[in-house]
């Protein structure tokens, strides 16, 4: 071994000066070229997710349905940071859940024909076209998050399929088309084409995302769904939704609800609404070691 070396040395030692410096020079380029490299792949990354967002979510863009079912992750964290209210109307006149006999898949967010519609998060268009006896003038957007937002029964549509917009982006106006019976906007926000609960996510009442981070449970998703609605939807004064109908009044009337905000633990709150840390883990199923999320809704009696 220390042949081998002595034999390298001898051969280095017995290069031209100029050969030596060549080597001398080569290892910071090397070096730049692993930066440019880095650089390259990232903006590869880049360039492949404005193409297609959420691409390992979803297995095709070009389809032409607004909600499409494909499989469901049992758990997906959806990023909610970087938003922008759809609207700042904070009337919800229709909440997610049965309606007249069928379920309705969104929220109605009061709106005058004319008001600007608005993206809720950056992403890509996907569909742009008119549903006479649905969705009337509408827009799907694919999210960098993972969702998909459906905008419908607007009076213009001010985006083109395949166009990339930004949190924010004006996509189109109020309106009263299709299948609905006054102006307003239906908004629906669709994981894998599962509609979920956009009462979940959004709080048109205080014009802000419910926390920074939607964790999507298949396990929990019914109850957690429900509580939203309750929380955010009868208790904004929505007047037309089901849930404030006698029997979903009589159903959730005993039950009380937390919305955890940052740094509360279970102390804090069993000490704010006078009951025990145990009587919250039980009625809600906690362990242990459950560790509380900002927006995560309680029972608390």
């Amino acid at each position: 071994m220390k042949k081998i070396c002595s034999i390298a040395l001898l051969a280095l030692a017995t290069l031209p000066v100029s050969g030596q410096d060549l080597l001398a020079r080569q290892a910071p380029i090397d070096r730049k070229m692993k930066a440019v490299d880095s650089v390259a792949l990232h903006r590869l990354l880049y360039m492949e997710e404005l193409e297609s967002p959420a691409a390992d979510l979803y297995d095709e863009w070009e389809n032409l349905y607004a909600h499409r079912e494909t499989a469901m992750p049992d758990s997906f964290r959806i990023d909610l940071r970087d938003f922008c209210m759809p609207t700042p109307s904070r009337v919800i006149t229709s909440n997610f859940g049965p309606r007249w006999g069928r379920q309705h898949k969104g929220l109605d967010v009061k709106v005058y024909i004319g008001d600007t519609i608005r993206a809720a998060f950056s992403g890509k268009v996907r569909i742009v076209r008119y549903e006479a006896r649905g969705y009337g003038k509408y827009v799907v957007i694919r999210h960098h998050n993972g969702l998909e937002t459906i905008y419908g029964h607007m009076s213009a549509q001010l985006v083109k399929e395949d166009q990339e917009v930004r949190a924010g982006d004006p996509i189109g106006l109020g309106g009263n088309t299709g299948r609905s019976t006054g102006s307003h906007l239906h908004f629906e926000t669709r994981l894998c084409g599962v509609a979920l609960n956009p009462a979940l996510m959004f709080d048109f009442r205080n014009q802000d995302v419910t926390a920074d981070f939607y964790t999507y449970k298949k396990s929990t998703y019914s109850s957690e769904s429900a509580q939203a609605t309750l929380l955010r939807g009868v208790a904004g004064g929505s007047s037309s939704s089901s849930y404030s109908s006698a029997s979903a009044a009589s159903k959730y009337s005993a039950t009380r609800l937390h919305k955890v905000r940052k740094g509360e633990t279970l102390s804090s709150i069993a000490r704010k609404h006078g009951t025990s840390v145990a009587q919250l883990q039980r009625i809600n199923h906690l362990g242990g070691r459950a560790k509380l999320r900002p927006g995560q809704i309680l029972k608390y009696n």
